[in-house]
C-alpha cells in the first residue's frame, strides 16, 4: 500500500459543487451514528493495538482517537459560534502540537466518551436547525475563506470516516 493511500485511505475531502439536501441529511445521520461506530471500533482493539501507527511517521491509534475528540470539540464550538455570531473568525490550532500534550497519554476511553457527549450536543443542535441556519458561516483564517455549516457537516462526515479508516489500518502496516 503506498504512503498516499495510508495518509488518505478514503481519499481527500472533496466538497460537492452544490451541497444538496440529500448530502446534508446523509452527513447528519452519519454524525449522529459516529459515536457508536467509533465505540465499536475502539472496543475491538487489544491493548497493544493502541500503540501501533497507521503509516510511517503517522500518529498511533491512541493519538488518532484523542485527535478525534479535540477536532470534533473544536468543530462543535465553531458551529455554535457560527450560529450565534455574524460570520465569526475561528481560531485555528496546531493539531500536531496538541498531539504532544500530556492528555494524549491518557487512556483512549476518555476521548471516546468525549465524542459521545460532543455528538449528543451537536446532534441536538442539528435536529433543531432551520434550513437558513445551515447557510451560516465562519471565516477560517488558515483557509482564508468562509465555510458554511452545511460544508462543515460534510467535512466532519468525511473526517470521521477518514480516521475510522486510519484506525483500521495498523493491522495492514507492519
Amino acid at each position: 500500500m503506498d504512503i498516499e493511500h495510508l495518509k488518505y485511505p478514503i481519499g481527500k475531502f472533496v466538497r460537492p459543487e452544490v451541497i444538496s439536501d440529500q448530502h446534508l441529511q446523509q452527513a447528519i445521520e452519519y454524525l449522529n451514528e459516529y459515536p457508536d461506530l467509533l465505540n465499536r471500533t475502539h472496543q475491538s482493539f487489544d491493548s497493544q493495538y493502541f500503540n501501533k501507527k497507521y503509516r510511517p511517521g503517522g500518529w498511533t491509534v491512541a493519538q488518532v482517537i484523542h485527535h478525534l475528540a479535540d477536532s470534533h470539540m473544536n468543530a462543535l464550538i465553531r458551529f455554535k459560534m457560527a450560529l450565534t455570531e455574524n460570520n465569526p473568525i475561528i481560531k485555528p490550532y496546531d493539531e500536531a502540537q496538541w498531539a504532544k500534550l500530556a492528555d494524549y497519554s491518557l487512556g483512549t476511553s476518555i476521548s471516546v466518551k468525549m465524542i459521545e457527549g460532543i455528538h449528543k450536543k451537536w446532534g441536538e443542535i442539528l435536529k433543531n436547525m432551520s434550513f437558513p441556519d445551515f447557510e451560516k458561516c465562519y471565516f477560517h483564517p488558515d483557509l482564508k475563506q468562509m465555510v458554511s455549516l452545511k460544508e462543515v457537516c460534510l467535512l466532519y462526515e468525511w473526517h470521521g470516516k477518514h480516521h475510522l479508516a486510519h484506525l483500521r489500518l495498523p493491522q495492514l502496516y507492519k
